[in-house]
């Protein structure tokens, strides 16, 4: 009973506190002075008594204790004519009320000077930097990567400006993406479609902006509204802006927005290509995924006076640690893999894959091959190809239309769309390739759920490969590129994760805008693609051979060769088995399984 009571007074105690706290400033000021001078002058009184020696009079004791009240409140205690200790009272109050003021006004403006560092509201001061605008999954593997760009430089700054708190997404950064080198990672909070707001990373200084989509229902027009705001903010300058959509719809106005010297990337697009081109070459997501990242050899374009007059031919056996795929012509346009007879001009910038510019470097004469080795392709027919569908969403149909450019008319294709994805009574291996889609990630359907859709039906087409004691060829598509690890497929499989493909994509044409209509190309139907062919159709096979030979067989049939990929070695390492830009004299043993990697066009 008795602590029922005390816990009653300590509430209504509570009470009573917060309403006289919730005070006009006043009313606050008078009760505390009150209830100071209650406590100090009888206090002041009782150290004058205690004292030695005591004033005799009553007189004195009235002035020492006024003393003693002075010195404790910082009001001075002077005594002496009466209207000598009101001045002096008066001038150590205006004195506390300045001093007090002085001191407020400091706290507060480096109270909102630190709230404003804290919220990332200030302007950044950079050159040549990279602005990303918006915020995604997408944002840690392009900041990864970006990283990785610059680990040669000695200082490069990446500045982040996203709807979100500074502090949270720069915990988030160094979680997911780890020590950052050289590079600096600046975060600032706001809206990237607010011109004012993106300011505050100076894009009109930057060298390049790579906007995100945030991946909602909104995620498109987002993208839209922040290339509007970016023009009206970067104006004239020349900085290369990167963006994507993932509906074609939005497409075209997205291209508006960026302006001439924009580049938009159809999500949607892109992914469909690739899944119809892995579902015909198996690998090829590998071989992709070896060029797009900054870890190893990507696309340079290098200027290269030595090589002026001589044929395209020549150039593809000029480079003892580089592989020659094209020309990039003075007035922009990208010659991928021209006829070998193609001579290069003074202006052409030559397109290879290299590790970096100081590996892009041209020899005095080409490199020698050996003419024993080259073998002559052996015509082969194909028939007609049998396909499976497993699952559909919104990119099902772009990837039907881009099977219909790669195959033949007798060509047969079914699909599966209704769920459990099992195998429905099929014979799945009697099929050529199978495709599985994750289904549409809506409202009810989380990313994580299309992902486990998808890992469902690997799971089964693992089981019929087990019962039939042989392997199929399947190209699947994720969302989540962890999901990968997991995928219960064999080594080396075909998986087409969208987000990181199209991250990977943006950053290495923020890098180097030159190459984006190489991309282009290379995902587009009828024009020069990547191609996984044979060993055989190049070399003779059963006894080793330099890389040189290999690409001067390619270079007979107008096919730049960038490297191979060895079926022994497909279960281990990094690549599966894939090798890109092996150096010239790199000797390699091929088998019937192994195949050789070629930029050719399509046949």
């Amino acid at each position: 009973m008795r602590g029922r009571t005390g816990g009653r007074i300590r509430t209504r105690l509570r009470y009573w506190f917060d309403n006289f706290l919730a005070r006009s400033t006043l009313t606050l000021v008078a009760c505390l002075t009150l209830a100071c001078l209650a406590l100090v002058i009888p206090a002041s009184v009782a150290q004058v008594l205690v004292g030695r020696p005591v004033p005799a009079t009553f007189a004195g004791q009235a002035a020492a204790v006024w003393t003693t009240v002075g010195a404790t409140l910082r009001i001075g205690g002077a005594v002496g004519a009466p209207s000598f200790v009101v001045l002096s009272v008066l001038l150590a109050l205006v004195s506390l009320l300045f001093v007090s003021t002085l001191v407020s006004v400091i706290t507060t403006g480096m109270n909102d000077k630190i709230l404003e560092l804290r919220l990332g509201r200030s302007t950044i001061v950079e050159q040549r930097h990279t602005v990303v605008l918006g915020w995604s999954d997408q944002v840690f593997p392009v900041i990864s990567e970006l990283v990785t760009a610059n680990a040669h430089r000695r200082r490069a700054t990446v500045a982040l400006l996203a709807p979100r708190d500074k502090v949270q997404m720069e915990e988030e950064i160094t979680t997911k993406v780890g020590a950052t080198g050289t590079t600096r990672v600046v975060c600032r909070s706001g809206s990237p479609t607010d011109p004012a707001v993106l300011a505050r990373v100076s894009p009109h200084t930057a060298a390049a902006v790579i906007v995100l989509s945030p991946g909602d229902h909104e995620g498109d027009r987002t993208v839209v509204r922040t290339l509007l705001a970016l023009g009206t903010v970067v104006g004239d300058a020349a900085t290369t802006v990167v963006a994507a959509v993932r509906d074609p719809c939005h497409h075209t106005a997205a291209v508006l927005a960026a302006g001439p010297g924009g580049r938009v990337l159809d999500i949607d697009a892109i992914t469909a290509r690739l899944l119809a081109q892995c579902s015909r070459q198996p690998g090829l997501s590998l071989v992709h995924q070896e060029l797009l990242d900054f870890a190893g050899s990507e696309f340079h374009t290098v200027q290269e006076p030595a090589l002026t007059g001589r044929t395209y031919g020549d150039a593809l056996l000029s480079y003892a640690r580089s592989c020659v795929v094209g020309l990039l012509r003075p007035d922009g346009r990208t010659a991928l893999n021209p006829p070998a007879t193609t001579v290069i001009t003074a202006g052409d910038r030559i397109v290879l894959i290299t590790e970096d510019d100081t590996t892009a470097v041209v020899s005095g004469e080409p490199f020698p091959f050996d003419e024993n080795a080259i073998a002559v392709p052996v015509p082969r027919e194909t028939g007609p190809a049998r396909m499976l569908l497993m699952g559909w969403n919104r990119r099902a149909p772009l990837i039907i239309d881009q099977l219909a450019r790669y195959v033949g008319p007798d060509s047969r294709l079914d699909l599966v769309t209704g769920g459990p994805w099992a195998s429905h009574d099929l014979d799945v291996l009697a099929y050529d390739s199978v495709i599985v889609l994750g289904s549409e990630a809506t409202g009810d359907v989380s990313t994580a759920d299309s992902d486990y859709h998808v890992l469902e039906t690997l799971l089964h087409l693992r089981a019929a490969e087990q019962a039939a004691g042989r392997s199929l060829h399947v190209a699947a598509e994720l969302s989540d590129d962890r999901n990968r690890l997991i995928a219960p497929m064999s080594p080396g499989a075909d998986f087409v994760v969208s987000g990181r493909l199209i991250s990977l994509l943006m950053t290495q044409i923020s890098e180097n805008p030159r190459i984006a209509a190489l991309f282009e190309e290379l995902f587009t139907a009828g024009g020069n693609r990547i191609h996984l062919g044979p060993a055989a159709d190049y070399v003779a096979l059963g006894h080793e051979v330099a890389f040189a030979d290999v690409v001067a067989s390619g270079r007979r049939h107008d096919r730049s060769v960038i490297g191979y990929r060895l079926h022994a070695g497909s279960g281990t390492g990094p690549g599966f088995g894939v090798r890109v830009n092996p150096d010239k004299d790199e000797r390699v043993l091929f088998g019937d399984a192994d195949t050789v990697i070629a930029i050719m066009r399509d046949l």
